[in-house]
């Protein structure tokens, strides 16, 4: 009988041990660029406060044998059941350009998988590759897998998820942003991946995509901006224009930023080293699906007043390729401003076009499917597709650019692609 007993409290103190250590254990790891040269961002989630950890060394050379030391905090969902993680941080810097990394994260409470990264290349000269989509979920996400291999592949410098679908606004929104986040470590934990906010994350407020992410600048990952190879790329968030409740001036505190970074941006000095400026924003400023949505409107409020819409300062700073998700197609524009084609020549459209491009990249794949067009698009349109999929991007230099949009359902095929060319960039190219 003793003996009985014994065995039992030993099997609940090894039970209470093991429910410790998950609750310890690293997951939800990802990476985000810190924004200065030589630096990555080491994010992860625990549901037990621990030390923050990133232990890593050279590809080749010994193992872990360089510490880097971060910080937590405590987050709090703010549902019904106020459930409690932690989010770490940790910032390593000093990385050699373009050397690769082997890296673990966590404490001696719990360490994650062993995972690796190549340190992106500060040179202005450096030639990017992009995996960008929006609206890949956690329900349905079609094209999780072929991004998978294309990632193992070394395929991408960077990811950009141009919104949606990171911690949805239904019941349940903290646990099935858990899933998410544990879906996409596969990929983020190898590459930089970096976001804007779309409308499913707008649960309180934002609260979780605020803290599970980590990206450059002050701004709770709302919106930044940041530089690589010869691009200077701004994140932004259109949801400002829709969720009101959280605040009007968020409309205008934003707009003031973005009208600070682009002249910023367009300072002769910085424009001659990152002569393309590269938008991504959630909610396009125009499409055709047939859904009713903002930017099948005219007046839509991401382009235009009474808010202080963006179209005209877009085009005032010379921005030249606007990337955008929300619609569960693909659609690629022709040079469009004020609802106008300003196509570089009826040959050429996008050699020296005389407006900005935009791509529409948001059917990856989430829970409610691909959205249908209009029948009768207006003439900006240029290619629609509703298949599943995701885009590429190679910034190639300072005056090419190449895209194109990969079909999950015809089996990774290539089902457009177009290269942008610009002899010369900021306002005057449009003239």
């Amino acid at each position: 009988m003793i003996w009985s007993c014994f065995c039992l409290l030993l099997c609940v103190h090894c039970d209470i041990q093991a429910a410790v250590r998950m609750l310890s254990a690293p997951e939800q790891v990802h990476l985000s660029y810190a924004g200065v040269p030589g630096s990555m961002v080491v994010t992860w989630t625990t549901f037990n406060k621990t030390e923050s950890t990133v232990e890593y060394g050279l590809l080749g050379g010994r193992m872990f044998e360089l510490i880097a030391k971060g910080s937590s905090t405590l987050f709090v969902d703010s549902g019904k059941e106020k459930r409690k993680m932690f989010i770490h941080r940790v910032t390593i810097i000093g990385l050699k350009p373009a050397a690769t990394y082997v890296y673990h994260c966590g404490s001696d409470e719990g360490w994650s998988d062993v995972f690796s990264f190549t340190a992106l290349n500060d040179s202005s000269s450096f030639s990017p590759r992009f995996a960008l989509y929006g609206d890949l979920g956690n329900e349905n996400p079609q094209s999780l897998s072929r991004l998978q291999k294309d990632t193992q592949m070394g395929m991408y410098d960077v990811i950009l998820h141009i919104g949606k679908d990171f911690c949805h606004h239904l019941p349940g929104g903290l646990l099935i942003g858990d899933e998410f986040m544990r879906q996409i470590q596969s990929i983020a934990a190898y590459v930089p991946y970096m976001t804007c906010p779309g409308n499913h994350e707008s649960a309180y407020n934002f609260s979780n995509y605020r803290n599970r992410f980590s990206m450059p600048g002050q701004t709770e990952s709302l919106w930044y901006s940041w530089d690589l190879g010869s691009a200077h790329i701004i994140s932004f968030s259109t949801e400002v224009y829709f969720f009101l409740e959280f605040g009007l001036e968020l409309i205008f505190k934003q707009y003031e930023w973005l009208k600070k970074d682009l002249e910023e941006a367009n300072r002769p000095e910085n424009r001659a080293v990152r002569p393309w400026i590269i938008t991504m924003g959630h909610r396009p400023m125009y499409c055709s699906d047939d859904d009713q949505d903002d930017c099948t409107k005219f007046h839509s409020f991401v382009r235009k007043p009474p808010a202080p819409g963006l179209e005209d300062l877009f085009y005032r700073y010379g921005v030249d390729l606007e990337l955008w998700a929300h619609e569960h197609t693909y659609e690629r524009l022709w040079p469009v401003y004020g609802d106008k084609v300003y196509n570089g020549s009826a040959d050429q459209p996008y050699v020296n076009p005389k407006a900005p491009v935009h791509i529409i990249t948001g059917s990856a794949g989430c829970r409610e499917r691909t959205d249908r067009f209009q029948p009768n698009p207006k003439a900006w349109s240029a290619f629609r597709s509703t298949d599943y999929g995701y885009s590429r991007m190679h910034i190639i230099n300072a005056s090419h650019i190449y895209l194109e949009q990969v079909s999950d359902d015809q089996h990774g095929k290539v089902i457009d692609s177009i290269w942008v060319v610009k002899e010369k960039h900021g306002f005057s190219s449009w003239l």
